[in-house]
Order: C-alpha cells, then structure tokens, then sequence
C-alpha cells in the first residue's frame, strides 16, 4: 500500500508498531514468522523485515499501548490512523480511552481520526472503522455524509463483554494456536480490512464502516455508514 501510495503522488506511510509480545515457536505457521525470529520482539522483526525491504524508516516499540504512570498517553503516541489487533476486550476499552484522551488534548496536524479494530475468535472475525471524534465533512448533494462513527467499543460493548473470553494462556504450540484461531482468520482479515484503508486513501471517501467474516461457510456482511 505504501508503494502505491507513492507511486499515485502520496507522501506514502509512517508506521509505529507497538508490541511487548514475543516470537514463539507457536508463531512461526500461523502468523508467518521465520525460525530465526524466534525469541525476538514481534514488533522490531516485522518492522526490520518491512524496512530492508521496501527503505522505510517504520519504528518498532517493544512496549504495550498503554498510558504512561501519569495516566496520560505520552506525547509520542499521536498519529492519525490507529490499527489494532488485540486479545482481550479490556484491551479494546483501554485502548478507546486512550484515543479519547489524545482527541481531547491534540491541537497538531496529526490529530488522531480514524481507529480501525480488528477481532477474531477460531473462524471469525470483524474489522470496525471509527473515527476519533467528530470530522467535519464536506458539503455533498450526492452523498448523506456522517462526520462521527461510533468506536466498537460503544457500537458492540455489550456484545464485546458476553462474548470476552477469561483464558489468555499462550499457546505452547502450532497445533495448540491452531485450536483457537484457524489458519487464515487473521491473513484474511488483514486483507480485507487493508482494502477498506486503501479505498480510504484511493477515493477518500467508503460507504462501508467494517464487515463481519466467517471462513468457516465463506461469508462475509458489509457494515454501511449510517
């Protein structure tokens, strides 16, 4: 995406990966890291990867997401696309508060807008597009344009609490990881939820805020922006 970005004109991406967790050999089939990544951060041997690959100078963090011991997120954190994959629901309510916080204090170019929550049990998943606040919207005669999505923290919370599951134990092995999540839940995720930012950047505008996913019988449901 960042290539063709460049290649349209764009400025192309600056990314920041956060991630305290680190490779095991339980990640090396289903989430597509080598041998030799075992025992290295998540975040520094995807970013490294995608850095010699393409020249970029994306930034790996080997710390979690979270607020600092003042309860503020640090300044750092700013950007104006989030992505997130997480494991647990408070993860996810963690994580809106912490955009709350930053929406409320940022006064710079790189306000946050847009929170993009990823989510999948064995052979399902979701993609949810928010936005940070309200973003003003240009006027439009075509089109019945929303300036505010809400996060899928407010949209599906209580959905998110039934459904949160109290096991977090890692996987020992492939086999095990196998057992929650199947072998191309998170890859096709990614993809789909990838072409919703790309139509983002290409178009600049989506009448879609997210889908739902079930590999199991292969379908999948659009969210409409309401």
């Amino acid at each position: 995406m960042n290539d063709s970005l460049i290649a349209l004109g764009h400025a192309g991406l600056m990314v920041r990966l956060w991630d305290d967790d680190i490779v095991t050999t339980a990640n090396l089939g289903r989430q597509r890291f080598a041998e030799c990544e075992t025992g290295l951060y998540k975040s520094v041997a995807l970013i490294n990867r995608a850095n010699r690959w393409s020249g970029t100078n994306w930034k790996a963090e080997t710390v979690r997401f979270q607020k600092d011991v003042t309860g503020r997120p640090p300044e750092h954190y700013e950007a104006c696309i989030y992505l997130s994959c997480v494991d647990t629901v408070q993860a996810r309510f963690a994580i809106a508060e912490i955009l709350t916080l930053m929406c409320d204090r940022s006064s710079y170019f790189n306000t946050p807008k847009y929170w993009m929550d990823y989510g999948n049990s064995q052979y399902s998943g979701q993609v949810i597009l928010s936005t940070i606040g309200n973003i003003r919207q240009p006027n439009s005669k075509k089109y019945d344009v929303v300036a505010k999505l809400p996060f899928v923290t407010e949209e599906f919370g209580d959905l998110l609490r039934q459904s949160e599951e109290t096991d977090d134990t890692p996987s020992c092995s492939l086999a095990e990881a196998l057992e929650r999540q199947d072998l191309y839940i998170n890859s096709s995720l990614a993809q789909m939820g990838s072409s919703l930012l790309w139509s983002l950047f290409r178009n600049g505008l989506t009448a879609y805020k997210g889908f739902f996913l079930n590999l199991k019988d292969f379908r999948s449901q659009p969210i409409p922006v309401a």
